[in-house]
Formats: C-alpha cells, structure tokens, sequence
C-alpha cells in the first residue's frame, strides 16, 4: 500500500472546508432549530377632521379588506393573512398568529395566483413586501402605494434561496 502525501491530503482538506463552509451558507441548518417571534401591534393612523374650521387628528380604526388562512406548502404554515386600509390611505398586509419555518432568504410577497398555484411558483406580478420579519407571530407589511390589491389573490411566504413556496393564503374580500 502506498502512503497518502501531505501535498494531498492537504489541498483535499481545504476543498472540503471551503465546500462545508459553502453548504453552512446556502442551507444555513441551524435555521431548523431556531425561531424568532415578533408581536407587533395593528398600526394606527389619525386621519385629519375639520370641525368649526380647525382641523384636528381623529384616530379612526383600520378597515379590513380581504384576508385568508395559510395552507402548508413545502413547510408546515399556518395563521391568518390580512389586507387593511389605514385611515391615511395606506394600506398594510398584516399576518396575524403566524406558525412556519425559519429558512434562509425567507420573504413576503402578493401574488394574482391562487395559494394552490403559488406552489409552483411566483408569478411575474408579485409583488415583494420585504424579508419575514419572524417565523412565529404577529407582523405588518406595508403595500406599496398604488398597488392594486383587487388584481392580488393571495400571500406567499417564499423562500428566495431555494424559489419555493413555504405556504400561501388566498385572500377574500371581507364584506362589511
């Protein structure tokens, strides 16, 4: 049997540590094991209101628009999706009592597909909200102005790094 030189053993080791150090990035495992909860309050707005000819700030309650429940796609999702109108106009996409995975690159997005079809894909028209702020809880996304939420069906919760789809909530008008 011949011996193995160190002018080989050597260069093989630091090719596996660079390829190690590669897969931590991409998969990040930990991320299996972690959560991160975040609990933020509904935001509130104060809409102007002239009375005698002096304006003045009247808080008024967000209008509900259209919401949905979370379905399970390549992880295990739950929780409840909401559009809201603020009574400044602006309008936030809140996600209340959220349950999913942690993952690398996990973001936000509004889709004109419906949650079933978000499975195998976004479509062009998505629209991004931002990273998941946290796997577990309650949180405020805030919808670009001008978006047309009439044209978006449903919530994806997707995976940049690995394009799939964590799950998805199709969103119903609410009546009222």
């Amino acid at each position: 049997m011949s011996r193995v030189s160190r002018r080989t053993v050597v260069p093989l080791l630091l090719v596996l540590v660079v390829a190690a150090g590669i897969g931590l990035y991409l998969f990040q495992p930990w991320k299996a094991f972690t959560d991160t909860t975040v609990n933020e309050a509904l935001p509130t707005a104060s809409a102007p209101e002239v009375k005698g000819g002096e304006p003045s700030m009247k808080s008024t309650r967000p209008k509900a628009l259209a919401e949905g429940r979370f379905v399970t796609h390549e992880h295990d999702t739950s929780g409840t999706a909401r559009t809201v109108r603020l009574a400044d106009g602006g309008q936030v996409l809140r996600l209340e009592d959220l349950k999913t995975s942690e993952g690398p690159d996990v973001r936000v997005y509004l889709s004109a597909r419906a949650a079933d079809e978000a499975k195998a894909g976004l479509d062009d028209g998505a629209v991004a909200l931002g990273k998941l702020k946290g796997n577990l809880g309650s949180q405020n996304y805030t919808v670009p102005a001008g978006t047309d939420l009439s044209k978006l069906r449903s919530v994806v919760i997707w995976c940049e790094r690995f394009s799939v789809s964590f799950g998805a909530a199709d969103l119903a008008a609410v009546s009222g």
